[in-house]
């Protein structure tokens, strides 16, 4: 029995036969296999929290592959999609892989290309998910400042020196020394440099 937090692969066809076709590759190399005919029964159930991709069939009745694959970005969703059909073209494949999709596979396709495609797949999600869960940290990490050890996080940031900063918020410089070492501390910095960096995944104003 596959564990609920591995790797899942979603797969919308309207093909029944097609459908199941993928969903048993998926699960013949150990990974979990969801499948929903309408991309409105996968809005409907889909999970978040592990890694996962979307084997998507470029023609489904209600809604177009391509149009699916719109609607997912104008709601937030983000999740890495194989497209897979049998009336593909290059127009249709190109605006598809410019959308962000990993692959654009026509039917019939070898089993490895499609498992080559899903490996990358999660991989990228994998990633995205890590990254995602870091930028988490560090906003918790930010959020634990006070106002005004934030407003010093901004003048270190910008190269001020603790003289400087002193004369820019009107405080002593031993007051700034502890608001640096404070942010240094929260922020989990071990120089500069790394506060720096952080500043920039968090995406902090510049110093006005």
């Amino acid at each position: 029995m596959k564990s609920p937090a591995a790797p899942t692969v979603f797969i919308i066809d309207d093909d029944r036969g097609v459908r199941q076709a993928i969903h048993d590759l998926v699960e013949s190399v150990g990974l979990r296999a969801e499948s929903f005919a309408t991309g409105e029964e996968f809005l409907g159930t889909r999970q978040i929290g592990r890694p996962s991709c979307l084997v998507l069939d470029v023609r489904l009745p209600q809604m177009s592959g391509l149009d699916f694959q719109r609607r997912l970005a104008e709601a937030g969703t983000q999740i890495p999609i194989i497209f897979v059909t049998a009336h593909g073209d290059i127009p249709m494949s190109v605006r598809a892989l410019k959308s962000g999709a990993v692959e654009f596979l026509t039917k019939p396709f070898r089993d490895q290309d499609l498992l080559d495609a899903i490996q990358q797949a999660l991989e990228r999600d994998r990633i995205a998910q890590q990254q995602q869960a870091e930028i988490h940290d560090l906003q918790k990490r930010h959020h634990s400042l006070t106002a005004r050890e934030q407003e010093v996080m901004i003048l270190v940031v910008a190269g001020l020196l603790n003289k400087q900063i002193a004369s820019e918020i009107g405080a002593s410089e031993a007051t700034v020394k502890v608001h640096r070492g404070n942010v240094m501390h929260k922020m989990q910095a071990g120089s500069v440099v790394d506060l720096v960096r952080i500043a920039d995944k968090l995406k902090l104003p510049p110093r006005k």
